[in-house]
């Protein structure tokens, strides 16, 4: 199809973004005639990607192809061409974004892996950004149901390489999407645009742990531009993690307690009850009943702890073991602690 190739010729032109391409199409009425008028990559630049990318198993899903996700095209800065390795079908199912902190907290790590385990079994696909943390959770957590993960490099390049086993496990049960040519890096200006198709493949985010400067803000907003529901997780005030977060609902998000919160707020026809949690007694070292009234969900200084318990440091490091082993402690760095 000569206009679908054009598409692809004029979305690899150097300066050809997302934005410029709506133009020039605007301007010159079709593709075809945009690359006639228009310095765009060459057709054997574009037929040499499409066979890497389907050597890889992938292939290219062009804005105005019957299956481009319409949840995408319906964006004023939609991408023209996104690379594609993976179960393109995952597109036509509800998805929800979830997104958060790289040096994600263990809470908040489990918290994701509950979400997306959740909002899978309710019918939802998981999207996220596959980065350390909040992202690799969701991900994980979501292999078995459907998950989708947009990169900010070529879909080619595995970032972080930490995530190399999961991105070649979406690849083979989930979906990867790229809007950057294959082989491209990563670069920093990336991580915006991709968090923008992040945001608006779904129906809503669910933001976890977002600091005060953090690409999850970036992505919470473009979401909210998008017309799509913003959720997020709530957490101390004293918590730097969930300074951007909380900041979000003073600013209209919608506070998440739990799955429920989401589902009622999608009108997911089925909710999922909470499970109760069952009761841990309490160690019962010396100085035991001290700590655990001392201690909570903000980390604490552990010189802080023994000052204020008035036991000895011994004890309170006992007690602090014992809490560990039962997977109720969390450790910081600078000596600091705090509950699970």
């Amino acid at each position: 199809m000569p206009e679908r190739l054009a598409r692809l010729r004029l979305a690899r032109a150097p300066r050809v973004g997302a934005v410029a391409f709506q133009e020039a199409l605007a301007h010159f009425g079709s593709a075809v005639a945009a690359c006639a008028g228009l310095p765009v990559a060459s057709v054997r630049d574009v037929e040499q990607e499409h066979d890497r990318l389907a050597a890889a198993g992938g292939r290219f899903l062009v804005l105005g192809d019957p299956d481009y996700p319409p949840a995408l095209a319906a964006l004023p800065d939609t991408p023209p061409v996104l690379s594609a390795i993976g179960d393109p079908a995952l597109l036509a199912r509800p998805a929800v974004a979830i997104v958060g902190a790289r040096q994600a907290s263990v809470v908040g790590c489990r918290f994701a892996t509950e979400l997306a385990r959740g909002l899978g079994a309710a019918g939802f696909v998981v999207a996220s950004g596959l980065a350390r943390g909040i992202d690799a959770a969701a991900h994980q957590a979501a292999l078995p149901t459907g998950t989708v993960a947009v990169l900010a490099g070529g879909i080619d390049q595995v970032y972080p390489p930490q995530n190399a086993a999961l991105h070649r496990e979406i690849a083979r049960t989930g979906l990867l999407l790229a809007e950057q040519p294959w082989g491209a890096p990563p670069v920093a200006r990336a991580f915006p645009r991709r968090n923008r198709i992040v945001s608006g493949l779904s129906r809503g985010i669910v933001v976890i742990e977002a600091a005060a400067r953090s690409g999850s803000l970036i992505t919470a907003h473009r979401a909210a531009e998008q017309g799509r529901e913003v959720f997020v997780i709530p957490g101390s005030p004293a918590d730097p993690r969930y300074a951007g977060s909380n900041t979000l609902i003073r600013d209209g998000a919608i506070l998440t307690r739990d799955l429920n919160d989401i589902l009622s707020v999608l009108g997911a026809s089925r909710t999922v009850s909470q499970v109760p949690v069952k009761q841990r007694e309490k160690p019962s070292l010396p100085g035991a009943a001290e700590v655990l009234a001392a201690l909570g969900a903000v980390p604490t200084p552990v010189d802080e702890l023994v000052r204020r318990c008035q036991v000895s440091a011994a004890s309170v490091a006992e007690v602090l073991l014992a809490l560990e082993l039962e997977g109720r402690l969390e450790r910081h760095r600078g000596n600091r602690v705090s509950l699970i």
